[in-house]
């Protein structure tokens, strides 16, 4: 299978729920520069299960606000539309990981615990956006996972066989990784730039054109929670570190230390967090008639 054919079926995905028509309204209210985070919030709350959702999320241990957020316009407020949107737009698939993979659930949520405590740590602006970008990073995997299972089981045993990372498994079977994947589909989405390319990058960030410093967090997050065994990210190996990404962000021993004791801390949540949402997801399947 050449990219070119599964970047075709990808724009047909049939497995993956498709984008939730809110977001089309959202967008065009985005648009109009007198719009305000109340009005933004009012539609979203029309739709009862998605604001459920989408408060869990805001108010989990990933995004670690101090006090409880109650409504969807102080969420807009507090992290941005560009979060909000990501986090609408990639709910029907947090539910088919949570459902199918709770080991890579796990290891999403500790990403984006780790790159928002990154990106305070070095004063980047807006921290909820990489952590978001932290959350939505393996993407790729449960896609292929859903919409090419022939390919994925070829990758599992590949990975076992050769005992090589998962991601150098998908490039010898597909022709390309999970990280390429997951731009496609999430540029096909409409996100920012700001969300895409630390995806897209997350392996080998020196090679990212722009937002290079958002990308490297993402990328030593991921190694991060990799080597503490946060999760599971389908193989057991810890990247490589990109050592010219870490010339852009370089933390200290001691700055390293507190990072770890502050993922530490709220790993009891993001598990809790994660099981809470698996059961969530599998309660829905067990009713759902789609």
């Amino acid at each position: 299978m050449q990219p070119e054919e599964i970047q075709r079926k990808l724009k047909n995905v049939q497995t993956l729920p498709t984008i939730p028509p809110i977001v089309t309204k959202l967008n065009e209210m985005v648009e109009d520069e007198n719009t305000t985070a109340f009005q933004l919030g009012e539609v979203i709350e029309t739709d009862q299960v998605l604001t459920s959702k989408l408060l869990k999320m805001v108010n989990s241990s990933f995004f670690g606000f101090p006090k409880r957020i109650s409504t969807v316009s102080n969420a807009i407020v507090l992290l941005g539309f560009n979060v909000i949107k990501t986090l609408i737009v990639t709910s029907s698939i947090f539910e088919v990981m949570q459902a199918s993979d709770l080991g890579l659930w796990e290891h999403s949520l500790g990403c984006a615990t780790a790159a928002g405590i990154l990106a305070k740590k070095r004063n980047i602006t807006n921290p909820e956006e990489i952590s978001t970008a932290g959350l939505i990073h393996d993407l790729g995997k449960i896609v292929i996972k859903a919409e090419l299972p022939d390919e994925y089981n070829k990758i599992l045993n590949l990975v076992k066989e050769k005992s090589i990372p998962m991601r150098d498994a998908e490039l010898e079977v597909l022709g390309v990784s999970h990280e390429t994947i997951a731009s496609w589909l999430i540029s096909n989405w409409n996100l920012p730039a700001r969300l895409v390319i630390p995806v897209e990058y997350h392996h080998h960030p020196h090679e990212a054109k722009e937002y290079k410093n958002i990308a490297a967090i993402c990328h030593f997050a991921d190694i991060l929670i990799r080597a503490l065994g946060v999760g599971d990210g389908g193989d057991p190996w810890v990247p490589k570190l990109d050592h010219d990404a870490w010339e852009l962000i370089k933390f200290t021993k001691k700055e390293i230390k507190e990072v770890i004791k502050e993922i530490e801390d709220r790993l009891i949540d993001i598990e809790e967090f994660a099981e809470e949402m698996q059961g969530l997801s599998n309660g829905k399947d067990s009713t759902s008639n789609t």
